[in-house]
């Protein structure tokens, strides 16, 4: 089988991708899989060190209101299609996937052109611009959430397939993973809080005031914050200020190198509310505290995670109510209150997809047939 993927620009976007094609690879390994986006996004990281050939186009997205850059867009669309159709010419796919993003619709839409199987993946509950744009060409579309279906101009053509995860979550141990994590005999609960790989200053400052309010006047808690790469230096320094590197119970990291594990063992997870992250929580059954970003485009981590309220399988906080300890208090009432906690890890795990790596993998190749 040969693949050619793409999906560009976030890590949202870039890791679903990934993941579909490590699926293809495992369940194919004579697959042969290439990827395209363009030289500016987070896949020239992302691609190369999970082994696979990245192909550069030049494209850019469009802005929503009138801007003399939308005529660049207009013609850099133009020219990225034909050099997709060049690419897929030399290439020779079977099928085309694209992940979303602005990168994904000249390589999807020229593979269309020339009569290529194409899938769509979304992994967000609303579907994004680019979806939007392909789903009419598209042979099949994959959707995270059974929200987004509606929400499609063509819903007969989607199909729940949950998010292919990397990292192994759906075979972690909660027990063995609390004793490595040195909680068993120890603690008694784990909040693990994070705000995304780079960082986010603004989570990086609650938690450090949550960790002031309530956590280290906790030892049966064993707090765990991944500070990001950006922001380690100056989240250290407030820890430092605040006394806080006397506490035992209460741990800084600049990255989470194990987050299966760790997501595993935790009581409560603070986070944002990307797509990719809420499908870990789901799979793992946990309660969390959600603040999504109000920086993405279409509010998508807002709307992912307004649809697990909807279902009390989260506490969601938009950034704009945090202050006055609204932070400690949410995870306050969730260490407390045992039933509550329980009752949003059922609710949660309502929206997991425990085998979507293989329904994925099932669906591509008959697809493809």
């Amino acid at each position: 089988m040969r693949v050619l993927m793409s999906g560009g620009g976030t890590g949202g976007h870039v890791n679903p991708a990934i993941a579909i094609a490590n699926i293809i690879k495992k369940n194919c390994p004579d697959a042969v899989i290439e990827f395209v986006g363009t030289k500016r996004g987070i896949e020239n990281k992302l691609v190369p060190h999970a082994g696979y050939k990245l192909h550069h186009i030049q494209i850019q997205g469009i802005r929503r209101s009138l801007s003399p850059s939308n005529i660049k867009t207009a013609f850099l669309a133009a020219k990225s299609f034909s050099d997709c159709k060049k690419i897929i010419k030399k290439f020779k796919p079977d099928v085309v996937i694209g992940t979303g993003g602005y990168a994904c619709w000249p390589v999807v839409a020229a593979a269309s052109d020339l009569k290529i199987t194409t899938i769509l993946h979304e992994s967000n509950a609303t579907p994004g611009f680019a979806i939007k744009m392909l789903e009419k060409k598209a042979t099949k579309v994959f959707v995270n959430f059974e929200e987004t279906i509606p929400q499609l101009k063509y819903p007969h053509k989607a199909v729940r397939v949950g998010n292919p995860l990397r990292g192994d979550f759906s075979s972690m141990s909660r027990d063995i993973a609390r004793e490595h994590q040195g909680v068993t005999g120890k603690y008694k609960y784990m909040v693990l809080s994070l705000g995304g790989s780079m960082g986010a200053e603004r989570i990086n400052q609650e938690v450090i005031d949550m960790m002031k309010r309530y956590t280290a006047k906790h030892p049966e808690i064993l707090h765990i914050h991944g500070t990001g790469s950006i922001e380690y230096e100056e989240t250290k320094k407030m820890f430092k200020d605040a006394g806080l590197d006397k506490y035992p119970n209460l741990s800084l990291l600049e990255y989470i190198y194990d987050m299966p594990e760790k997501m595993a063992a935790a009581d409560v997870v603070i986070n944002r509310a990307g797509a990719m992250t809420l499908s870990e929580i789901a799979v793992l059954g946990r309660a969390s505290v959600l603040i999504p970003s109000p920086n993405v485009t279409n509010n998508h981590q807002f709307k992912n995670a307004d649809v697990l309220r909807k279902a009390d399988a989260c506490i969601l906080i938009e950034e704009k109510d945090l202050g006055d300890g609204a932070l400690a208090k949410a995870v306050e009432s969730l260490i407390a209150d045992s039933s509550k906690r329980s009752n949003m890890e059922k609710n949660v795990e309502r929206f997991a997809v425990d085998d979507a790596a293989q329904r994925i993998y099932e669906y591509i190749k008959e697809t493809v047939k």
